[in-house]
């Protein structure tokens, strides 16, 4: 019988907005050394199928394995196996269930002890990137991030105060921390009383 992987997007609306899409430059340049290109071949893979079947699918572990030119094994020790557990590892993937697992549609900055252990000139190369993304980005732009997080948290039922502890938390300036989750609570509210005073006429 052929082992059935239930693989579903990890759903996290901070990293949903301001994580890296595997496909990406960043992906590719600095996640690479740190993961292994199985790892990234898979995490690829699946985000071109997240964006067919956004709730999910259903994969034969060796049809996942021969799409990544690992051949057909199921075992518990095969590559595509091991390859899930090292996501696993790294917080990018996680077990569900039996037979059912949720991977990460975008992934993180890569973190500083990892950073450390890449070759020399990619870790100028990642220094040159982040000083290069804080010139890019002036204070209109790190708002409107802000609030599109703060907006998506109000939406999933969580307060103010919250939003503002996870926006500080994320690296926002506290300024745009507070900002934002105003502005964000404000256009919630908006579309409450908007949806209530429509069920009233």
């Amino acid at each position: 019988m052929t082992a059935t992987l239930a693989v579903k997007p990890w759903s996290d609306p901070i990293l949903d907005t301001l994580g890296h899409d595997p496909r990406s430059f960043y992906v590719e340049q600095f996640w690479l050394p740190t993961l292994g290109p199985t790892a990234v071949l898979l995490l690829r893979h699946l985000a071109h199928r997240f964006d067919d079947h956004p709730d999910g699918v259903d994969l034969p572990l060796g049809q996942i394995s021969q799409c990544l030119g690992l051949g057909d094994r199921e075992t518990a020790s095969s590559p595509i196996v091991r390859t899930l557990t090292r996501l696993a590892q790294f917080d990018l993937a996680c077990e569900l269930g039996p037979a059912e697992i949720a991977v990460r549609r975008n992934l993180p900055p890569i973190h500083r002890r990892h950073v450390r252990r890449l070759p020399a000139e990619l870790v100028l190369a990642h220094a040159e990137w982040t000083e290069g993304r804080q010139a890019d980005e002036p204070l209109a732009t790190a708002r409107q991030r802000a609030r599109r997080v703060a907006y998506t948290l109000l939406e999933q039922g969580d307060d103010p105060d919250h939003v503002e502890r996870v926006l500080h938390a994320t690296g926002f300036h506290p300024a745009v921390c507070g900002e934002s989750a105003r502005w964000a609570y404000d256009r919630h509210r908006e579309s409450l009383d908007g949806e209530l005073g429509h069920h009233t006429t």
